[in-house]
């Protein structure tokens, strides 16, 4: 339940910090006129990123056993590739993230009503289908017959918007360069656990071989309906009983993935730090602050 809790978190963060830098922009520059294309496109960002959930969810209850494993492992190793590249590029653009939005803005503001539904819905859509993939292929490896990884999710989410809100208001301040690069660290965990899962997929629909060449099996020692079990499973995607080439690709991923990503960057002066502008156009200097 915490891993998803965490990806709802970092995710549902990014997109809402993302309306709170347009919608703040808009209320500084007194352009509230452009505030309704905005929700326009937030809207529909998010239906698409909700339809796309379902047609994953109910699409795949139609198929047969070795295809949902199939579908189910491909689009794992699928969404592990696109949240490592959204990791990395948050971490890398957190800095810049605000004026990169204000300068797509100012150009759908040049061009009219129908640009600035596409600035709002590109800016919050890819969030959101990055979003669901991996919501999906999270919820499905480490789904144990209960609603909790799907409560996880939500909970995260709803603390996202929470945060956004807060932020927007002025708040809360948080070093948000700091923030990301932990939650980062720890969703490449996830992931790690999630690329495994996927490849046991591929396993059981006898697309790649090796399914009974165990790693180990210590179902004994942590059984997999244990309150423990459940618990390794539910955060980092644990098995008892992995394959060797899942603990390979596991280790693979996670170890260089991991450190790469918690290396030193460098940044310059503002140390990746991000400021949200108010509605009163403040120019304070907190680096954090929606001010």
């Amino acid at each position: 339940m915490f891993g998803n809790y965490l990806i709802g978190l970092r995710e549902g963060l990014e997109a809402s910090l993302v309306v709170c830098i347009l919608i703040a922009y808009l209320v500084k520059t007194d352009r509230k006129d452009a505030l309704k294309p905005i929700w326009m496109g937030i809207g529909v960002a998010i239906a698409l990123a909700l339809g796309f959930g379902c047609a994953l969810e109910f699409g795949s209850q139609e198929l047969t056993f070795e295809a949902q494993e199939a579908l189910g492992g491909s689009l794992s190793i699928v969404a592990v590739g696109l949240v490592t590249w959204m990791v990395f590029w948050m971490r890398r653009t957190a800095r810049h993230l605000k004026s990169e939005l204000h300068g797509r803005l100012d150009a759908a503001l040049a061009m009219g009503t129908g640009a600035l539904v596409a600035t709002a819905f590109l800016a919050v859509g890819r969030e959101g289908l990055e979003t669901a993939l991996f919501v999906w292929a999270s919820v499905h490896a480490a789904s144990d017959g209960t609603p909790r990884p799907l409560i996880g999710v939500a909970l995260g989410l709803a603390t996202a918007v929470l945060l956004g809100w807060l932020f927007y208001r002025g708040a809360l301040k948080i070093n948000l360069a700091k923030f990301f690069t932990w939650t980062g660290g720890m969703l490449v965990v996830v992931a790690a656990g999630v690329l495994a899962y996927g490849v046991h997929d591929l396993q059981e629909a006898d697309w790649i071989p090796g399914l009974r060449n165990l790693a180990f099996d210590i179902s004994g020692t942590i059984p997999p309906d244990s309150w423990y079990g459940t618990l390794l499973k539910g955060v980092l995607n644990f098995q008892p009983d992995p394959t060797v080439l899942q603990v390979t690709v596991w280790a693979l991923y996670l170890v260089p993935t991991l450190a790469i990503f918690l290396a030193p960057v460098g940044f310059p002066s503002g140390k990746g730090k991000v400021k949200v502008p108010d509605e009163q156009g403040s120019r304070g200097s907190q680096p954090t602050k929606a001010s």
